[in-house]
């Protein structure tokens, strides 16, 4: 598979990745054993690049994905996990994590993007995973924590990693407008965008991906799907777009989109993956994959070839927006593996 670097990091990502959240029991409970099977198809399939954070599963994740990878070669292969989340003792547990993932709430998350905050929290990640290091550490979810996160949480990301002890340093979010300000107003080397440049959505292509263009920065797309709506060949009533139920309009427009799609002997879901790659500063895709036969499917829909009269058609339709890049597919990239 072919890699592609974070701006001027020497830290290489796989072009697609493996997103752990749904490891760490996301809406349902993911056995054991298919944790492990997920991260060893992935493997196999030549994915090297892995991303977990403390939220999911109030550590599960962490705790899952180390181990999968515990007996890999450390060098070979790229491991992200984020903070901004501390987990600490509940005092009032009641049995059930109410933040969607099946698991047990002794723990709860804590809100901390000061410098100690930072660190404890890749101190304890460290120990839940089992790993030596972080290569790549985002702010999770900063929102309503600028100030703390612009001037406490990065300066200490950025200290590690001009240390050498991290590799690249970020933010992660579900909004475009402050990733871009995250970019051109501290150190952050990448940041994660969630489900704002898709099919559906490219409010991105407003801010955050001419500030990773005028910066020489970089994008990792995550939330292609958009909840679920662009997932099948055929959306249907019901579907979740952005974590609620997709009001029909939307339906309606996946639909158009997917006929599209078939006209040019593809899909919806291998064009959503294939879209972002359209913005030469969109370095990876990651995709959430709980099962080997998720894996499967994802890898095929990576590799599928999109045709490039297809971008066309949608421009022409008003399917997406007029100013999206004509390229098509991954670009500036090199086999690393």
């Amino acid at each position: 598979m072919r890699c592609r670097r974070i701006g001027s990091t020497h830290v290489e990502l796989t072009e697609l990745g493996f997103g752990a959240s749904v490891i760490g029991n996301l809406y349902r409970v993911t056995p054991a054993h298919d944790a492990q099977a997920a991260v060893d198809a992935a493997w196999e399939a030549g994915i090297r690049y892995f991303d977990t954070a403390p939220h999911y599963g109030l550590g599960l994740s962490e705790r899952r994905l180390g181990a999968a990878l515990r007996d890999r070669p450390r060098d070979s292969y790229v491991v992200s996990s984020k903070v901004g989340r501390l987990l600490v003792p509940n005092e009032h547990p009641r049995g059930a994590d109410d933040e969607g993932f099946v698991v047990r709430d002794d723990l709860r998350r804590q809100w901390d993007f000061s410098r100690d905050g930072v660190l404890r929290s890749i101190e304890d990640t460290l120990e839940r995973t089992g790993l030596d290091r972080l290569d790549v550490v985002y702010l999770h979810d900063p929102d309503d924590h600028w100030k703390q996160a612009a001037e406490e949480a990065m300066p200490a990301l950025a200290e590690l990693r001009d240390q050498g002890v991290i590799g690249a340093i970020g933010a992660g979010m579900n909004q475009s407008a402050m990733l871009a300000r995250f970019l051109r107003e501290t150190a952050a080397d990448v940041v994660m965008l969630a489900g704002r440049y898709t099919l559906l959505d490219q409010s991105a292509l407003d801010d955050v991906l001419p500030a990773a263009r005028e910066l020489g920065k970089s994008v990792v797309a995550v939330g292609v799907f958009n909840s679920g709506l662009l997932s099948r060949d055929r959306p249907a009533e019901g579907m979740r777009y952005d974590y609620q139920e997709a009001p029909p309009a939307l339906v309606a427009r996946a639909r158009t989109i997917a006929e599209v799609c078939a006209a040019h002997g593809t899909t919806l879901p291998a064009a959503a993956v294939a879209f972002p790659y359209s913005h030469p500063d969109i370095i990876n895709v990651t995709l959430g994959m709980r099962t080997a036969e998720q894996v499967g499917r994802n890898v095929e829909l990576h590799r599928q070839h999109i045709p490039e009269g297809l971008w066309d058609d949608l421009r022409a339709l008003g399917l997406i927006r007029s100013d999206v890049p004509t390229a098509n597919g991954p670009g500036r990239s090199a086999r690393c593996l």
